[in-house]
């Protein structure tokens, strides 16, 4: 299992280690539109565990460019450990 923190609210859901954000985040109040990485409406800044996400998607790349500390909530995936997010 692997623990997903909301900074915003100090939320924290186990999720298990392999599975999408995009349904937990969406459950804690993150906005999404397209849920296929090109809209842009679920960046979340990653505060702590970057390592934790998968690799970027291609469709990440494109959006944000450099990635640094944001992600689309939509194309990543929690591999263990624990999470920390702002949105």
């Amino acid at each position: 299992m692997a623990k997903l923190i909301f900074e915003n609210t100090q939320e924290e859901k186990e999720i298990a280690s392999g599975e999408a954000l995009h349904e937990v985040c969406e459950e804690a109040g993150v906005p999404f539109a397209c849920t296929e990485g090109v809209c842009g409406t679920c960046v979340i800044e990653v505060v702590e565990g970057m390592e934790n996400l998968s690799a970027f998607s291609q469709e990440e790349k494109d959006f944000l460019g450099d990635q640094d500390r944001e992600r689309l909530a939509c194309q990543c995936k929690i591999q263990g450990g624990c999470v920390r997010i702002k949105y």
